[in-house]
């Protein structure tokens, strides 16, 4: 069964509109091929520079076929697939200011280079809280074997759109290049008969899922409960954001035009959130000496990293092994970052890995 969500034809009751859609979900209309560049363009973006990302005579990346994508490579194309479903679920809501709270993303196997990835984006759930609408977006990612790769879970916040609403999203209209204005798509105008999507109901394509590759970095042996990681301290700077916002797709104009960041009551431009979680990533697969070993990483957006015009920010990252299963050959690991004295990340930001065995 196909369930027609349009822009056009809103429903009287966003809220049970929204709820009737829970199940349903939006399939990307064509996959996304998978570049050598890319990969490396991405890497260079979210400064982790593991040989796997950029060398492929790296031993990963020989084993595995070409360059391997960094854990938070994929999320700029989710986001994309979120926002088509989003155009049909939200309706009476400004998209121009979601607000992303929470982020959970697994990985079942390596993206490689040449790998050729549909997304398939389902409304989990729908709630209302304290006069916003929470939603929580699952999106799948699968190869062309039909193999999955990558599972998330994004928790989104949306308010109801109103006057202040519709100036905020003309100006950011104004702002964004020519080919982005799905950013705040403007609802004046009718919907091209190309653009237009249908949601599924809850049937989906079934996918393989296939064991991770053997660890081959830090040994179970190795590490203790209650041992901390290296601290890793990163600046960025407007350039950075600027660079990201090319390379991920994301011209959201609150991470490069003071004015707009200003207008929607921000102090100055702030970091993207996938690119700090990006960061928090080459962090951790560093000190795993594996870029393929993480199982899980989840984090709650806690404050936003402000990014001044002449001296940038910083972030610092730390880690503190919470706990290790010797069943599963795992460790949990309890990730702190902060930026001018604040938490980014909620208390709860974890990550769960694969440890190699003797």
């Amino acid at each position: 069964m196909e369930h027609p969500a349009t822009l056009e034809s809103p429903a009287s009751d966003p809220a049970a509109h929204a709820t009737a859609l829970v199940g349903h979900h939006y399939v990307t209309e064509d996959h996304y091929v998978v570049g050598r560049e890319k990969i490396r363009e991405y890497a260079k973006a979210v400064q982790d520079y593991h040989p796997a990302h950029h060398d492929e005579k790296d031993e990963f990346a020989l084993e595995s076929g070409g360059l391997l994508a960094p854990l938070t490579f994929v999320s700029p194309m989710g986001m994309h697939a979120q926002r088509k479903l989003l155009e049909r679920i939200a309706v009476g809501c400004d998209l121009s200011q979601l607000i992303q709270t929470d982020q959970v993303l697994r990985f079942h196997r390596p993206i490689v280079a040449g790998d050729r990835l549909t997304c398939d984006v389902s409304l989990d759930s729908f709630h209302q809280v304290r006069g916003r609408d929470m939603l929580v977006l699952e999106n799948r990612v699968s190869n062309q074997r039909d193999e999955l790769v990558h599972t998330a879970y994004s928790t989104l916040l949306l308010g109801p759109r109103g006057e202040t609403a519709e100036t905020v999203a003309a100006t950011a209209r104004g702002l964004v290049a020519h080919d982005m204005s799905n950013i705040v798509p403007d609802r004046t105008q009718s919907i091209l008969p190309a653009t237009s999507v249908r949601t599924s109901a809850r049937s989906r394509n079934p996918l393989v899922t296939i064991d991770p590759p053997l660890p081959r970095g830090r040994r179970f042996r190795e590490v203790s409960v209650g041992e901390e990681l290296p601290r890793r301290t990163i600046r960025l700077n407007r350039g950075d954001l600027v660079n990201y916002a090319g390379v991920s797709g994301d011209g959201n104009p609150i991470h490069w035009s003071d004015e707009f960041a200003t207008l929607i009551g921000l102090d100055t431009v702030v970091a993207h959130g996938i690119l700090t979680m990006g960061l928090g990533a080459g962090y951790i697969t560093s000190w795993l000496r594996d870029p393929s070993a993480v199982q899980e990483y989840s984090v709650r957006f806690a404050s936003p990293v402000y990014v001044e015009a002449l001296l940038g920010a910083t972030i610092t990252f730390a880690g503190t092994v919470k706990s290790l299963d010797p069943d599963t050959g795992t460790a949990v690991i309890a990730m702190n970052a902060t930026s001018n004295g604040r938490r980014i990340f909620g208390h709860r930001a974890a990550v769960k890995v694969l440890l190699a065995q003797d």
